[in-house]
C-alpha cells in the first residue's frame, strides 16, 4: 500500500523496524544492561575478569531457575510468595535422604514431588478456594519454612557422598568451560520460550493474564491452567534448590531465605507485569542477569552490603516507571 493509499483509506502505516525496536520492552532493559556492564569494567576492572564473570553465570542461574516459574505465575495475573522457602525445603529434604543413604535420583525424584505437593496445594486454594494468591503462598512460605527447620533442627547436613561424587558435578561442575547450572537456565530458558510462544498452553497462559473473564467464556479450564503454573513454580524452585545443594555440598534452613523477593524483583525487572498476561522469557533472562550484576558490581564497588536492598528496591520502581511510560499510562489520564 502507498503513502497516498493509506492516506486516502485512513490506515496507519506499519511501523518499521526500528518503531518495533523502539517499542520493544526489551531494548530498554538491554540499554540497562550494557550499561551497567560498561560503568562497572571501568570503575571495578576486576568485574569483567573471567573468573568473576563465571561466577556470576553460576550465582544467577539459581535465581534464574525460580524465576522462569514465578513468570509464568505472574503471566496468569497470580503471584508466588513461597518459592524461597520451598528452595530452602528442598535443599534440606534432598540432602537429608541422600544424608540418610537413598540414591541421587529417588531423593531428587521425592525432593521435587514433594516440591511440586506445595504448589499444587498454592493452585488449589487460588483455583477452587478462591483465595487471593498472596493468602496461600504467603501461608506456604512459613510452612515450608518450618519444616525445613524441623528436618535440619538448626543444624547443617552435610557429609553426604551420594553415588560418588557425581551428584556434585550438577551445581559445581563445567562443561565446555560454562557452569552446568548456568547451562541448565539456559536450557530450561529455551524450553520455556518456546512453551510461551509457539504453544497453546502458553497463548492460554497469556488470555487467562490479559482477561480471565474472556478467558473463561471462550471454554478455557482458568482453574487448571493457573493449578499448572503453581506447580511448574514450586518445582523449579526445588530444582534449584537440589542444584545448590549440589554446588555447597551441604544444606541448611535458611537456604533461599528472602529470594522470593529477588525472585520477584527479577521478573518485573524482566518487564513481566504484575497485574497478568505480560511477559517474556529473554525478558526474565535479563532481568536476572541485571540483579546478579547490580549485586555483584555492588560488592566490588565496596558498598555496605546494608545498602543492597536499598539499590535493588530503587531500580524495581525505575522498571516499573519506565514500563508505565512505554505503555503511555499517564497520556491516557
Amino acid at each position: 500500500m502507498s503513502k497516498s493509499t493509506a492516506a486516502t483509506t485512513g490506515a496507519k502505516p506499519r511501523p518499521g523496524f526500528a518503531g518495533n525496536l523502539l517499542r520493544s520492552r526489551e531494548t530498554g532493559i538491554i540499554g540497562a544492561l550494557l550499561i551497567m556492564v560498561i560503568a562497572l569494567s571501568i570503575f571495578a576492572p576486576d568485574f569483567a575478569s573471567v573468573d568473576n564473570l563465571l561466577n556470576d553465570a553460576r550465582n544467577l542461574a539459581f535465581i534464574g531457575i525460580v524465576v522462569l516459574g514465578q513468570a509464568a505465575v505472574m503471566i496468569t495475573g497470580g503471584i508466588d510468595l513461597s518459592v524461597g522457602s520451598v528452595w530452602g525445603l528442598a535443599a534440606v529434604a534432598s540432602a537429608a535422604m541422600m544424608h540418610a543413604g537413598m540414591g541421587v535420583v529417588p531423593a531428587c525424584a521425592l525432593t521435587l514431588l514433594i516440591a511440586a505437593s506445595v504448589g499444587l496445594f498454592n493452585g488449589f486454594c487460588v483455583t477452587k478456594l478462591r483465595m487471593l494468591p498472596f493468602v496461600p503462598t504467603l501461608a506456604t512460605m512459613s510452612i515450608a519454612r518450618a519444616l525445613a527447620l524441623i528436618i535440619t533442627r538448626g543444624k547443617a547436613i552435610d557429609g553426604f557422598r551420594p553415588d560418588g561424587d557425581a551428584f556434585f558435578a550438577l551445581g559445581g561442575g563445567d562443561f565446555l568451560g560454562l557452569p552446568v547450572p548456568f547451562l541448565i537456565f539456559v536450557a530450561l530458558s529455551i524450553i520455556a520460550a518456546i512453551v510461551l510462544k509457539r504453544s497453546v498452553f502458553g497463548r492460554q497462559l497469556y488470555a487467562v493474564g490479559g482477561n480471565e473473564r474472556a478467558a473463561m467464556l471462550t471454554g478455557l479450564n482458568v482453574d487448571r491452567l493457573k493449578m499448572s503454573v503453581y506447580v511448574m513454580s514450586s518445582v523449579l524452585a526445588g530444582l534449584a534448590g537440589i542444584i545448590e545443594v549440589s554446588y555447597l555440598s551441604s544444606a541448611i534452613s535458611n537456604q533461599g531465605l528472602g529470594k522470593e523477593l529477588s525472585v520477584i524483583a527479577a521478573a518485573v525487572i524482566g518487564g513481566t507485569a504484575l497485574s497478568g498476561g505480560e511477559g517474556t522469557v529473554i525478558g526474565v533472562f535479563i532481568g536476572t542477569v541485571i540483579l546478579e550484576v547490580l549485586r555483584n558490581g555492588l560488592v566490588l564497588l565496596g558498598t555496605d552490603a546494608y545498602w543492597q536492598g536499598v539499590f535493588v528496591g530503587s531500580v524495581i520502581v525505575l522498571a516499573v516507571f519506565i514500563d508505565q511510560l512505554r505503555k503511555g499510562v499517564w497520556r491516557r489520564r
